[in-house]
């Protein structure tokens, strides 16, 4: 099961017109333009996307959008994840996974739940999913750390959790989350700039946001690492960091969708209560962009 979402997974954009509806021609245009350049698989309705800004219906139309789009060309693996247990295993029960190879479900946000909590959430969705569980830790966001206890206990008692996407930054608790894992469990990055260094600690891949913009170009930083040729590696990964920094340095996913409207990709829109970058930051995106690809 773990083997598809091995490589790199790219948490895809959800582009807006500026009356705040959904550009479904770029959308596709986008998730063309990852397929062009050899991503792995795609996450859709992730924070990247803005999945909490939408309706139902929306995410619906979102969801047929990837799924027609893609034409089983590459996996698809669907964001599902808030803070309400009952009503995220409502949603899984609900959801037509034709086509869709996998969840992506974040930690509860806000709560702030115990370790048992945080099990007892993750077991209830295991039950119920009849797709692979990535389990998506970014204390960031969510305000509470999954510990690497916790995460080996769920990928030991539960064989639909499948991977972890580490977004924590920390090191220590990665490295003692891939020393101890069972086998064909995943260790995937949740940091565009911590993709080569977990790799080489033998993580398994990233689910990235700098790939909705350079897709060909993390491919291969990734696919370098996984020959062992981190000289290379090294070269893609210093030629992209000043970027990658610079596309958070004012929230996900404005930075990003500044760095698509550059590209050429999609408007730089986003709906409230995020807002695009500054001026500023725009013009110091782009200036990082157009020295990158010359």
């Amino acid at each position: 099961m773990s083997s598809k979402f091995r490589g790199l997974g790219v948490a895809v954009v959800t582009p807006f017109h500026k009356d705040g509806s959904i550009d479904f021609k770029s959308f596709s245009g986008i998730i063309e333009h990852l397929i062009k350049g050899k991503v792995n698989y795609i996450v859709v309705l992730g924070s990247t996307g803005e999945a909490v800004t939408m309706s139902k219906d929306e995410k619906y139309a979102v969801i047929n959008c990837a799924i027609d789009t893609v034409e089983k060309r590459i996996p698809i693996v669907l964001g599902i994840g808030g803070n309400n247990t009952s009503e995220i295993v409502k949603c899984v029960q609900k959801t037509d996974f034709t086509d869709i190879d996998g969840i992506l479900s974040v930690s509860p946000a806000y709560n702030k739940p115990s370790q048992k909590g945080i099990y007892l959430h993750f077991r209830a969705i295991a039950n119920e999913s009849p797709v692979p569980v990535i389990i998506y830790n970014v204390p960031g966001r969510t305000g509470s750390n999954i510990t690497a206890d916790t995460t080996i206990k769920l990928a030991t008692d539960f064989s639909n959790i499948i991977a972890v996407k580490e977004a924590s930054g920390n090191l220590d608790q990665c490295m003692t989350i891939i020393k101890n894992k069972p086998k064909n469990f995943l260790v995937i990055s949740g940091d565009d700039a911590l993709t080569l260094p977990l790799i080489a600690l033998g993580a398994d891949g990233i689910i990235s946001v700098v790939g909705n913009a350079f897709p060909k170009q993390f491919s291969e930083l990734v696919q370098l690492c996984f020959m062992n040729d981190f000289k290379k590696a090294a070269k893609i990964h210093f030629a992209l960091i000043d970027i990658i920094n610079s596309l958070f340095a004012e929230g996900n996913p404005a930075g990003i969708k500044a760095a698509l409207e550059i590209r050429n990709l999609c408007q730089n829109y986003l709906r409230l209560p995020l807002t695009p970058v500054s001026k500023t930051q725009y013009h110091y995106i782009e200036e990082m962009i157009n020295a990158y690809i010359g």
